[in-house]
């Protein structure tokens, strides 16, 4: 069974993936798009009109490690 990320956050067609391990955490930052086939796929490189969202998300992302760091 794969790791389960600790959080996830998404707006939008953005996603902030939080992810625990060993006393410290990471986010990986993608965006979802659609293939011509109808596929889900996600990329790490992002439009200009992503930039807000992704901005939002990292900061949820922020906010949510720092209550999870202080919890303790």
């Amino acid at each position: 069974m794969a790791n389960q990320p600790a959080h996830k956050f998404k707006i939008g067609l953005i996603t902030a993936t939080v992810w625990a391990n060993d006393g410290f955490y990471s986010v990986d930052l993608s965006r979802s798009y659609k293939t011509d086939t109808g596929d889900w796929k996600n990329t790490g490189s992002f439009h200009h009109s992503d930039l807000l969202n992704l901005a939002k998300c990292a900061e949820r992302a922020e906010i949510w490690i720092g209550r999870q760091i202080n919890a303790k």
